[in-house]
């Protein structure tokens, strides 16, 4: 009987042990729930009462600084608009995206871009034969590093800052540093020398931005060369055509048997129109045309070789240019006419 309790009394301590073990380790895991869950986000009721999982709000969006994806710019934004705004006012905007904003316009604006070209000032250039040229890199924030010019044509280091590593003395850097300006000055510069050149900067890697020289000599021709035979008491018109210049010639000089023509002279008749432009044109006018205009006339432009040409006033004589034609038209009769009489018309004020 004794046997029969003792074995009795000890499965129920056994039971008991078995219940106790599985009650304390239930009551762990529930802890170890609820903190799990409290450490999401402020899940007490304001009464003080821990609420129930079923019950607890979802925690609040916390704000925090935008993704910078590939070269610094900003990731798209996926937040959302929690809540309207006042009325007439639209949707509220939140923290994360006022920190967008500001973010995007400082990276759109920077205060420091490092060493970049000034497009709006480094321009193709044409230069004249013969005349000093200039081609202009402004370079901004260069710091510490330094412009260099390139020549295509041949890939030749023609400067390094302010010093010239070519043996064709022509070439010289100029640094104005109120401006930023690197200019390769180019003396008499000729045809050959147009082309590609490259202002760089000595960055890793370098960059650079490319220009054009174009060297051009200006062409003057008078229309009628060589001869032009007139008859008396005609009216000469001389018309003389600069091309290919950079810039209008600031004056043009006329000649008559190596004499400069003066036009106040005591014979009258005699004037001169200029029209400037991409093309220039200087018309000579001399009416009532005598045997003593007769000989060479000399168109010299400024910037520009001069043009001969040969006339021959005739007095009843028809020489054998005139009568294979050509050389005695002198353009149309109405031409002459207009030009004239813009000649007269100055030349009353």
């Amino acid at each position: 009987m004794a046997q029969h309790w003792t074995q009795h009394g000890l499965k129920t301590v056994l039971i008991f042990i078995f219940y106790l073990n599985h009650g304390l380790s239930s009551a762990l895991q529930s802890v170890s729930e609820e903190q799990f869950l409290a450490e999401l986000g402020d899940d007490d009721s304001p009464d003080g009462r821990r609420q129930s999982p079923a019950t607890r709000r979802p925690p609040p969006l916390r704000s925090r600084p935008p993704y910078l994806g590939m070269y610094g710019a900003p990731a798209s934004s996926h937040h959302q608009h929690l809540g309207g705004g006042l009325s007439g006012s639209g949707p509220e905007t939140s923290d994360n995206e006022i920190y967008d904003s500001d973010e995007s316009n400082r990276l759109r604006t920077p205060l420091d871009r490092g060493p970049h070209f000034d497009l709006s000032t480094s321009k193709n250039i044409t230069a004249l034969v013969g005349k000093t040229a200039y081609l202009n890199c402004r370079v901004k924030n260069l710091g510490n590093k330094t412009v260099s010019w390139v020549r295509h044509r041949d890939i030749h280091l023609l400067t390094v800052g302010r010093f010239t590593y070519t043996s064709d003395q022509r070439f010289q850097a100029v640094h104005n540093p109120q401006n930023d300006d690197w200019s390769l000055q180019i003396r008499y510069p000729q045809k050959r020398d147009t082309g590609v050149y490259e202002c760089q900067i000595s960055t890793t890697p370098p960059v650079g931005h490319s220009m054009f020289l174009s060297v051009v000599e200006p062409i003057t021709t008078i229309v009628g060369v060589p001869d032009l035979y007139i008859n008396t008491g005609s009216t000469v018109n001389l018309t003389c055509i600069v091309r290919n210049s950079p810039e209008p010639p600031s004056t043009i000089m006329w000649t008559h048997n190596n004499q400069e023509i003066n036009y106040d002279s005591p014979r009258g008749g005699v004037s001169v129109i200029t029209e400037k432009g991409e093309t220039t044109t200087s018309y000579l006018l001399i009416q009532r045309a005598r045997t003593t205009d007769t000989g060479k006339y000399v168109c010299s432009p400024s910037n520009a070789d001069p043009a001969t040409i040969n006339v021959h006033i005739l007095n009843g004589e028809h020489p054998a240019a005139m009568q294979h034609g050509g050389q005695l038209r002198i353009g149309d009769p109405l031409h002459v006419f207009v030009l004239w009489l813009i000649s007269f018309l100055m030349g009353r004020r």
